[in-house]
């Protein structure tokens, strides 16, 4: 791309914002170097992420998750919705797809309010208990309600195709202050994001502290790995939608009672886009 520029696309859910940039065309992805210069808020664009789309054979694109550090993950719930909005504004006749993302292929569907998208609703799969991206629990089960070095309050450990550590009944200066060595628990092979979740009403409130971005306004695996926690707990019922408060603002997630189901619904919107010079991308 020696001397050239690339249009970059800024989107935001519950400010948690993302740089998309559709390569479907050069089926290129970006360097870790790159996607860290593009979100620097001082010398780049700023952002939590960026979002590749690269081509799919199994659905309308493949979306690849870089964090802010420039390190990858496999799934990001406000991104997915960003990258919804993104292809289904420039597909009017259709309001759903799939994308193909780490956690698989992940059908969505959008409310369009002018003709323009502004709620995404994403089937998440399931909320794993088990899994290689998790630790294990005391004599080798699910990581539920167990001690977590250095806190107060109850771990339980969520596989959203990324890896979550739910604390119920924490509250939100939790993950201020303990995320960045939580972040590194052992027993996270990948690291892990980390929920302070209380009572909110009917539903909850959640802050996130985001592997590899930090502390962030939303996080929509999160609202989800939180509600998952929270059913599991008793907390929340099964098999309707929960309100989750986050810093950001209020998503919707569904959980089913087997786990084997989860909804996320909530808000993306469209900042500006840009065009993002060769310094940026190399």
């Amino acid at each position: 791309m020696s001397g050239r520029v690339e249009r970059g696309f800024k989107y935001e859910g519950l400010g948690n914002d993302f740089v998309v940039l559709d390569r479907r065309t050069s089926a290129t992805d970006v360097s870790p170097s790159a996607s860290r210069a593009i979100c620097d808020r001082r010398r780049g664009v700023g952002a939590d992420g960026v979002l590749v789309l690269l081509p799919s054979t199994h659905a309308a694109a493949r979306m690849v998750v870089h964090n802010a550090d420039g390190s990858l993950a496999e799934m990001c719930g406000n991104g997915l919705r960003c990258v919804v909005k993104h292809l289904l504004d420039r597909d009017p006749s259709r309001d759903a797809l799939e994308v193909e993302t780490g956690a698989g292929v992940l059908p969505a569907r959008a409310r369009r309010a002018g003709g323009e998208v502004v709620e995404v609703e994403i089937e998440l799969g399931p909320a794993r208990l088990q899994a290689p991206n998790l630790p294990p629990g005391p004599g080798g089960g699910p990581f539920v309600a167990a001690a977590v070095p250095g806190v107060d309050w109850p771990g339980t450990a969520v596989s959203m195709g990324n890896p979550h550590l739910v604390l119920l009944g924490a509250p939100a200066e939790v993950v201020r202050e303990h995320g960045p060595r939580l972040e590194h628990l052992p027993g996270f092979p990948d690291r892990t994001n980390v929920e302070a979740v209380s009572r909110a009403g009917e539903g909850l409130r959640v802050s996130v502290w985001e592997r590899g971005s930090g502390l962030t306004d939303a996080c929509g695996t999160g609202a989800a790995a939180s509600v998952a926690a929270a059913v599991v707990a008793g907390w929340a019922p099964p098999d309707a939608f929960v309100p989750v408060e986050l810093p950001g603002g209020r998503l919707a997630v569904r959980v089913s009672a087997d786990l084997q189901r989860t909804t996320l619904r909530g808000p993306a919107r469209f900042v500006f886009a840009a065009e993002l010079p060769e310094a940026l991308l190399d």
